[in-house]
């Protein structure tokens, strides 16, 4: 298999990829007595591909602190834990029966959870998966879709409807008691289809970026006032948009259905961008978002255009960070 990146329209670079990890033994579920199955000396370390549980139907990812991996659910709000060494995991809390979807994790070991249609955030405690914190974020229509950590606090964005949502930190990084609406207004203007998605901070630190996936435009958002402002990147696209990372004042958006991850080099203030390159990888099967450790972008593949069942599979790719 090949990894593909075309930057800015003008080089092509192919680099070759290990074949991919075999499928692993069942997930361990919650309380069970199931133990992770060691790597075997014929097995790669940190390998490249490695399978989810049949049926989990992944959406979001966070790493860390160190080599672990937390998947989120969108079919019941399962959490797996993965160990980047080996590619094994287990289900370290069952889910409420409602979406989980945008994931980050705190030095803490908090893991953020959006909750997409259920509406809600989740704070799970990444040692013990039980939950800290559960907060209702929105009733009637909805679908809270990612989640950003900074320094004071946590934003959600919900892709139904104009607003983001703030969990604001108190002394020594306390959860709030409940959280507060930002409402989003200026240049963004909700339509039909998926609105804000993926949300990062800019180089500066100093505002917010979101993508909007159904009209593929980004936007830099003021933390407290929730004015959005047209980030200028010229006549690209970002159309199905969905996760963010950025690493220095590289960008990076993955497109889900178009298996590509777009990188934008942007100013301090992220008021412009300038396509740096795209990249494509044969492994890609709509995935919805991106997390990088050890010089590597960890995708899972989403598989939207697959019609899920019990048994569907699923898994993560990694791939060269550039």
């Amino acid at each position: 298999m090949k990894v593909a990146v075309v930057l800015a329209g003008f080089l092509s670079v192919l680099v070759g990829a290990p074949a991919a990890a075999a499928a692993g033994t069942a997930p361990e579920r919650a309380g069970a007595s199931a133990t992770l199955v060691s790597t075997s000396a014929s097995k790669p370390a940190y390998p490249t591909r490695f399978p989810l549980p049949a049926g989990f139907q992944p959406e979001g990812i966070a790493i860390g602190p160190g080599p672990a991996a937390y998947f989120g659910s969108r079919a019941t709000g399962a959490i797996y834990r993965a160990d980047l060494r080996t590619g094994h995991g287990r289900i370290i809390n069952p889910g409420p029966g409602t979406p989980s979807l945008g994931l980050k994790v705190d030095p803490r070991g908090r893991l953020f959870v959006a909750g997409g249609t259920g509406g809600d955030a989740r704070v799970i405690d990444t040692r013990s998966g039980k939950v800290l914190a559960s907060y209702r974020l929105a009733t009637g229509t909805a679908f809270v879709n990612d989640v950003l950590l900074t320094r004071d606090a946590a934003y959600f964005t919900d892709s139904a409807n104009p607003v983001l949502y703030k969990l604001p930190f108190g002394r020594g990084g306390a959860l709030p008691k409940e959280a507060v609406k930002v409402p989003l207004s200026g240049d963004i203007v909700y339509t039909t289809g998926n609105n804000a998605n993926g949300i990062a901070p800019t180089p500066d630190g100093k505002a917010l970026l979101v993508v909007q996936s159904n009209t593929g435009k980004l936007f830099r958002v003021n933390p407290k006032t929730g004015v959005a402002t047209l980030v200028d990147i010229g006549t690209e696209s970002l159309v199905n948009g969905d996760g963010l990372l950025l690493k220095g004042r590289v960008l990076h958006v993955v497109q889900n259905r178009l298996n590509t991850v777009t990188a934008l080099h942007l100013d301090r203030a992220a008021t412009s961008g300038t396509l740096i390159g795209r990249l494509t990888d044969s492994r890609f099967d709509v995935p919805t978002t991106v997390a990088s450790f050890r010089g590597r972008l960890y995708l899972p593949n989403a598989r939207f255009t697959t019609t899920p069942s019990p048994t569907t599979t699923y898994d993560v790719v990694a791939v060269p960070l550039h």
